[in-house]
């Protein structure tokens, strides 16, 4: 009886980190930001992707896009500069090119489309929701470094529009990717919510500048870009904090996530998963790594599972 009680007492407790979205059930609560892990096989060399929750690759769009002119990213204090202008190679090559390999792992993809028009959102929607083994699409209506891609982020009639036509075309999982340049961003939770989305992302990145003193022009050549890193976390971490007050839906936590001790904030802030995106930059290996110490943090303070300690936020 002594024997069996020691051996019981040295197996260590099973953490889960099991997460849902909607009815996508995930494996953890680690997602790849949209725009900073290519279309995934770029970064497979550097990064187990199957520790990875979910895989959110760059954002398609009907037509290719060559982007923004360079210069298109800087280094600022603690964060980055970017306007990229949302290149990619666009909706057909991404589907026969792309989706295959990303379709053939383990681990979910969900696909990042935006449109310039809502009709634009309903097609790329539909053609997406037709291809298989694809887990939801994020709809990104909310990039503030093309013309018009912050209108559908900013207006919640627009907004809720969206994702109303996103919604009639495809049975998938919808999240809607939201901006942090707006005065409250509850009410354009509140919208997607109302138009059908299954979660919310919170927050693209926030709209800023950098100067060159020397010739005295914006460090960009689109003068001004999204910022974010390790400098932006205390605001996204408000935002996501505001969306999982005003929603009944799953939110998405992005901003300056760069250890598992951010990743911690905002599950007690009340995101059910979380994106790792400019970390990736300097270490690729972010998002696994991250995995690991949430689940250190959950095994040190004794909890079972990641659900005990999504919005437990002591005020």
């Amino acid at each position: 009886m002594t024997l069996n009680t020691t051996i019981s007492s040295s197996v260590k407790p099973v953490v889960s980190l099991e997460t849902r979205i909607g009815s996508l059930t995930l494996k953890n609560p680690v997602l790849t930001a949209s725009g900073t892990f290519g279309y995934g096989e770029e970064l497979a060399q550097f990064v187990d992707l199957s520790q990875i929750g979910a895989i959110i690759g760059k954002t398609v769009t009907r037509a290719p896009r060559a982007g923004n002119p360079p210069p298109r990213t800087c280094e600022t204090a603690s964060g980055m500069l970017n306007a990229i202008g949302l290149q990619n190679v666009g909706i057909d090559r991404y589907i026969q090119e792309k989706l295959p390999y990303l379709r053939a792992l383990e681990t979910p993809v969900i696909v990042n489309v935006a449109g310039e028009t809502i009709e634009d959102f309903a097609e790329l929607t539909r053609q997406i929701g037709e291809q298989p083994n694809v887990a939801a699409i994020e709809l990104n209506i909310s990039c503030p470094n093309v013309a018009h891609g912050l209108d559908y982020a900013t207006d919640p009639h627009q907004a809720e529009a969206v994702l109303k036509a996103a919604r009639r075309v495809t049975n998938l999982p919808l999240i809607a990717k939201l901006s942090p340049n707006v005065t409250d961003i509850s009410v354009i939770a509140r919208a997607v919510e109302a138009g059908g989305a299954d979660a919310l992302s919170a927050v693209n990145t926030f709209v800023g500048m950098a100067i060159d003193i020397r010739t005295r022009r914006p460090r960009l050549s689109n003068g001004t870009g999204g910022m974010s890193g390790p400098a932006v976390k205390p605001l996204a971490l408000r935002a996501v904090y505001r969306c999982a007050q005003a929603v009944k839906i799953p939110v998405i936590g992005i901003g300056g996530i760069t250890t598992g001790n951010d990743a911690i904030e905002f599950l007690l802030a009340g995101a059910s998963a979380m994106q790792v995106g400019t970390a990736t930059f300097t270490q690729p290996n972010a998002a696994a790594r991250i995995v690991d110490e949430i689940a250190t943090y959950l095994e040190e303070n004794h909890c079972s599972s990641v659900q005990e300690i999504i919005g437990a936020l002591r005020m």
